[in-house]
């Protein structure tokens, strides 16, 4: 066999190979979508009623009560940016624009003369940042796939003994919110302190029918608002960092199944062409056989 028959029939197998990779890819990330699709869909209506309560118990609230986590600081001069990607890569641009967000936000805070502090929960996150020579206050790793409560747990641990202990004025949390598994978007959250803290974005805006209209329900608390939001906000932080990782996870696995996708479709139309071109080589070195052949019966 020629040697330009023979690298091609390799190259055609090798192309084949990758697409049955990609498509097993594919349908692991989509079977791994749909279980992360239920847990939000579950957390979702929880997560917005903790933060409507912790807005309404601070609006009620007479005197904030006298916790470090919610006091807030008279100037805002570090800030703590974390950032939520994944332990795996395969996935388009879910990790990059993540990163890219958040260096773009700590320039403009180092503009402005503030410090930055770096945390980051998932593997491509914190290589990313080691790479730039860049100090990681944080590192969480190792559960992108499926995030326990637990993972939320330590991270707001760390956030809020941060805060409390002045060492942060204001943190920021940067993740892919999940639309479908076609389109993730980048959020950015104010998290602390709670009196500028994002407690509601567009979605839960859209569903909430008091935030439209502008009438709220009387509510009276028991005991005082004050007590309720030195506990509820411990919870805040938690639910809403937990929410940004399943939030992150389903945009993970969106992201690979459509990467994947394209990918398996990319390498059809190599294999389509490879094998065109294979064909074509064929024919031509069976062509020039016979011409040899009817050369060498002529010379006879």
């Amino acid at each position: 066999m020629p040697a330009d028959l023979k690298s091609l029939k390799s190259r055609v197998g090798s192309v084949k190979n990758i697409q049955k990779i990609t498509g097993a890819m594919q349908m692991v990330a989509a079977a791994r979508l749909r279980r992360a699709e239920l847990r939000i869909e579950a957390l979702r209506p929880y997560a917005g009623a903790v933060r409507r309560m912790a807005r309404q118990a601070s609006e009620a609230a007479g005197n904030v009560p006298n916790l470090p986590v919610l006091t807030q600081h008279e100037s805002v001069d570090t800030v703590g940016i974390l950032l939520v990607t994944g332990d795996r890569g395969l996935a388009g641009a879910f990790n990059s624009q993540i990163i890219r967000a958040g260096l773009k936000a700590a320039e403009e805070h180092r503009e402005q003369g503030k410090q930055v502090v770096f945390y980051a929960a998932g593997r491509r996150g914190v290589s990313s940042l080691t790479f730039r020579k860049l100090h990681l206050e944080g590192e969480y790793v190792g559960f992108s796939d499926r995030p326990a409560y637990a993972n939320a747990r330590e991270i707001a641990e760390d956030l809020m003994a941060a805060y409390a202990d002045g060492k942060l004025d204001q943190v920021e949390v940067f993740y892919n919110g999940y639309v479908s598994a076609m389109t993730q978007l980048v959020r950015r959250e104010v998290l602390l302190p709670l009196q500028h803290a994002t407690i509601v974005d567009e979605a839960e805006v859209g569903e909430d029918v008091t935030e439209e209209t502008g009438h709220h329900a009387l509510v009276e608390y028991e005991p005082d608002p004050d007590k309720i939001l030195g506990r509820l906000v411990p919870d805040y932080v938690e639910i809403s960092l937990f929410r940004a990782l399943l939030e992150s996870t389903a945009s993970e696995h969106g992201a690979r199944m459509t990467a994947m996708r394209n990918a398996s479709e990319n390498a059809g139309e190599l294999i389509s062409s490879l094998t065109l071109d294979l064909n074509r080589a064929r024919k031509a070195a069976i062509t020039q056989e016979i011409l040899e052949v009817v050369a060498g019966a002529e010379a006879l």
